[in-house]
């Protein structure tokens, strides 16, 4: 018996010991559409809206931002009429790197939703627009805009377009792994013009920055080998786009590498094969809440040339078990050249230093 396309998916997915066959249920090449594609894929297990960013205030005290939207399909509810079913869940994290003070701050918030349009958890279908209770990020002709009122964040910001869109990957499909089912469609948004409002607990600061935004969906993204990923988005100085990314084995070993750099006038960027991509760690810090040891000072090697990635302030974990049941370090840092100058500022990402990471 021959089981349909969509059941093979939903194996794969479930069953990531069991190994995946090369070539087999991998997405296909298809031309993203606009404004369509900048909304919910719900037929698909995993998508995140991912914005980071670095602003400051007018006297230059200076902040690291994260605002994620997780969307995830329960594949037990599918089947299920009822319009109460969670047949998706939504999930958000916010933080804030306070520089100057040496502190992440961060929230999260976890429903369920049924897939159908409205109520106060939503994913439209049609643009960017989510809402989980009062978090809310959503897109229009002037760019993106946040909101989020957590106890100990609170973020008021737009972010303004000041470049065209960057499909990652082939036109938009990115390989994550060495079989063609490992791969997600795919696109950022660099450059953004930020302008609002942080806040912590009992502050509140006007600041100004650059932001990156990125938009990424799939079915089956980790390798059984893979234990989590490596992954930098960075806004250069002189208007380019640097992405890197390894997915990496439990031994610190790469499975799969790659990345992308867009100059500040190219209509399209350079992509990144595997074994153009080397990252190797020069400085570790050890978180004392959950005793993970990250690497916060990075050698990179790609075709955009020898970089060092250098986080602003070691401590910059964030501990999400609450809600996806993940541990990660997600912080602002500076990319330097070979020179030791710095050329760009964004945010490093790094997952599954703890356990092997749960999407």
């Amino acid at each position: 018996m021959t089981l349909p396309r969509r059941h093979l998916l939903r194996a794969a997915a479930l069953a990531p010991g069991l190994g995946l066959l090369p070539g087999a249920w991998a997405l296909p090449p298809r031309v993203l559409q606009f404004p369509r594609d900048h909304g919910a894929h719900p037929e698909l297990r995993t998508e995140w809206w991912y914005l980071t960013g670095h602003a400051q205030t007018a006297n230059g005290r200076g902040f690291g931002f994260q605002v994620t939207f997780f969307r995830s399909r329960v594949d037990s509810t599918q089947v299920l009429q009822s319009r109460l079913a969670a047949r998706q869940l939504l999930v958000a994290h916010a933080a804030i790197t306070d520089l100057q003070g040496g502190k992440l701050w961060h929230d999260e918030r976890t429903a369920r939703w049924n897939g159908q349009p409205g109520g106060s958890n939503d994913a439209s279908l049609a643009d960017t627009a989510l809402r989980l209770q009062d978090w809310s990020m959503a897109r229009d002709d002037l760019g993106y805009h946040m909101a989020v009122r957590g106890d100990s964040v609170h973020l008021a910001l737009n972010a303004r377009p000041t470049q065209p869109l960057l499909p990652q990957g082939a036109a938009g499909l990115s390989r994550k792994g060495p079989e063609p089912a490992q791969a997600s469609y795919y696109y950022s948004q660099p450059q953004l013009q930020v302008s609002g409002t942080l806040g912590l607990p009992g502050q509140r600061f006007e600041v100004l920055g650059r932001a990156w935004l990125d938009h990424e969906w799939s079915e089956a993204l980790l390798h059984p080998e893979a234990v989590g990923w490596d992954w930098l988005g960075m806004n250069l100085a002189d208007g380019s786009a640097l992405t890197a990314f390894r997915l990496r084995r439990a031994d610190g070993s790469a499975l799969w590498a790659g990345g992308s750099l867009r100059g500040p006038a190219d209509a399209s960027a350079r992509v990144f094969a595997p074994d153009d991509v080397r990252f190797e760690p020069q400085r570790h810090w050890t978180s004392p809440q959950t005793g993970a040891r990250y690497p916060v000072e990075w050698r990179l090697q790609s075709p955009a040339g020898r970089h060092t990635v250098r986080a602003l302030l070691d401590a910059q974990e964030l501990d999400a078990r609450g809600s996806t049941g993940n541990v990660y370090w997600e912080g602002v840092s500076d990319l330097l050249d070979a020179g030791g100058a710095a050329v760009g500022r964004g945010y490093l990402e790094m997952t599954g230093y703890t356990q092997r990471l749960r999407l």
